[in-house]
């Protein structure tokens, strides 16, 4: 059926088919958004990423040498300048974390929840300074919430168990000692150097006593 499907036979089907016509002009348009997507991003996002890095490291440097608030106007800057590229989430990421050391926890959550990180290990660390925040306010039960999704966003030996850990102290202070043996335990189970750096036997047998 194929062989006998001739240019000319196409040309008809294509004059006198309005599906054959419309789905022509649907993979059409598909190309033409991504060839133009590629070159948005090769000539435009690509040299403004590159920039994007470079400007956010002074804001990096003030907030490294406790230059607080020199570092939340200069890093405030560079979010506006390049919200949506690296070097600006980056940023961001380090503004929130400028909001926590002078204590504004809401301003920090805020600003944490716009962030969207690359890096795996940052990407976590986001989520877990908003379970921070929501820590410093007593509220355990939003903090205990962030915690575990900071747990999953990568599973490595380092952020996943220190946020199950970060968890599993929201839980006993919501005395919700299940909730915290069962953390504590998978603690065990998965992460055998934080547990033996935590000495993981001692929450799980606190809170096995509590229990009872």
């Amino acid at each position: 059926m194929l062989e006998n499907f001739s240019l000319d036979e196409l040309k008809r089907q294509f004059k006198t088919n309005k599906t054959l016509k419309l789905t022509t002009y649907a993979v059409g348009g598909v190309l033409v958004l991504v060839i133009g997507y590629l070159a948005y991003y090769q000539f435009v996002v690509t040299p403004k990423n590159k920039k994007s890095e470079d400007a956010y490291w002074y804001g990096l440097n003030l907030a490294a040498n406790d230059s607080t608030d020199l570092a939340i106007e200069e890093l405030t800057a560079q979010v506006k300048k390049y919200d949506g590229y690296k070097g600006g989430e980056n940023a961001q990421f380090v503004l929130g974390r400028q909001y926590m050391e002078k204590g504004d926890f809401k301003k920090a959550l805020e600003v944490l929840k716009g962030v969207e990180l690359e890096d795996n290990y940052l990407a976590a660390m986001a989520v877990g300074l908003q379970g921070d925040c929501y820590s410093e306010m007593k509220n355990y039960k939003e903090a205990a919430a962030k915690y575990n999704e900071a747990a999953k966003v990568s599973d490595n030996e380092w952020t996943s168990p220190m946020y199950l850990f970060k968890a599993g102290l929201c839980a006993e202070e919501l005395q919700d000692f299940d909730a915290a043996l069962k953390l504590y335990k998978e603690i065990q189970d998965k992460y055998t150097i934080f547990a033996n750096n935590k000495s993981i036997d001692k929450y799980i047998a606190r809170v096995s006593n509590l229990k009872e």
